[in-house]
């Protein structure tokens, strides 16, 4: 009589086990969920989307954010350039007090 081992059919067997019937069928509802989700992300969705008439606007009408004058700077340059050059002293400043105040005392100095 013949070992069990050696009954056994090497080849496989035609039909999947219920574990991968199991799998491919989750498999399968995965990716037909995805091609569902990216039907709706380039089909429906943009069809929604209402954007702005491409035709010009008035013409004329200038700066919106000034009272009807044509294009040139709103609001007050100067104060502007003054505070951002105050920012950048004291950037300066606090960096160099940080270097100062961090630098290694143990070394003996330069010079």
């Amino acid at each position: 009589m013949q070992s069990p081992e050696l009954r056994r059919s090497p080849l496989p067997s035609p039909l999947p086990s219920r574990g991968r019937t199991a799998s491919l069928l989750g498999a399968t509802t995965v990716a037909l969920s995805a091609a569902m989700v990216a039907t709706v992300l380039t089909v429906v969705l943009p069809a929604v989307v209402l954007a702005a008439s491409p035709s010009p606007s008035q013409p004329g009408a200038g700066d919106p954010r000034s009272s009807g004058q044509g294009p040139g700077l709103v609001g007050d340059p100067l104060t502007a350039l003054i505070i951002v050059g105050a920012i950048a002293l004291a950037s300066i400043a606090a960096t160099l007090a940080y270097v100062h105040l961090t630098r290694d005392r143990q070394r003996a100095p330069r010079g």
